[in-house]
């Protein structure tokens, strides 16, 4: 098996067209612990696993960003025990993989509206993002209390504010400088989103920004997914022609 990973991980290499951004949208935990007869929060727990094999394989293809949507805004209509479980289970996690990010060079940095998070939250987001800031390698992007539309509108409303005070006036909005407004504005478009758990939606997850993004879906439950799994979306990826709206003529 470990011949097939690196037989996969050179062919992505050597291809010149690894994805330089990949989104995840990590579905299927609460599934995942339902047919094992298990809680759900035991689900999210067992998601971990699946997070550590993705980072690490990423970092060793050369994804350059890895944007995996953690929490959503919607997410908050869930079971009080749940949401505390998710939010202690992100806190305990981070700091336990801390000195593996560290270590692998991989710099964390969180998308969405974060002062929404519980400041004990907060507070450990903040601090490894702080140690990790100086990394050169991956960028691991976690999408925590983000929502797409709730994004956009506030992109609205900074936008409407600028121009009130002078800043920008409405003939300078495009494509370019709305995208500026966003949570997103110094990261690249998502080349590739993968969803697990076979659900074929965005769920209110970068909805601007996947307007020319490839999808990848597979019945795999995030707990269940491994390097396999991210190697294959990866080499299906690297098999696609992204013409982008224009016609290829070869």
């Amino acid at each position: 098996m470990n011949n097939e990973f690196d037989e996969l991980i050179d062919g992505i290499k050597s291809s010149g067209k690894c994805p330089r951004h990949v989104a995840i949208i990590m579905d299927g935990n609460g599934r995942w612990a339902g047919k094992r007869g298990l809680p759900r929060t035991e689900g999210h727990s067992a998601g971990v696993k699946a997070v550590r094999q993705v980072v690490e394989i990423a970092s060793e293809v050369g994804v350059d960003f890895l944007t995996m949507y953690t929490f959503s805004v919607e997410n908050w209509n869930r079971p009080k025990a749940e949401v505390a479980s998710l939010m202690e289970l992100l806190s305990r996690t981070t700091l336990a993989e801390l000195n593996d990010l560290m270590n692998n060079n991989v710099r964390l940095i969180v998308t969405g509206r974060i002062d929404g998070l519980p400041a004990v939250r907060r507070k450990v987001l903040k601090s490894a993002i702080k140690k990790t800031s100086g990394n050169t390698g991956l960028t691991l992007n976690l999408a925590l209390n983000y929502g797409g539309r709730t994004e956009i509108i506030d992109a609205v409303r900074a936008i409407g504010d600028d121009i009130q005070k002078g800043k920008v006036s409405p003939d300078q909005i495009d494509i370019e400088k709305f995208s500026s407004y966003l949570y997103t504005a110094d990261l690249p478009d998502p080349d590739l989103l993968i969803r697990t758990s076979g659900e074929m939606r965005l769920s209110n997850f970068l909805i601007w920004q996947t307007s020319y993004t490839e999808m990848y879906i597979t019945e795999t439950l995030w707990p269940d997914f491994d390097k396999a799994d991210f190697l294959e979306a990866l080499n299906d990826y690297i098999k696609r022609d992204r013409r982008f709206g224009r016609v290829n003529t070869e």
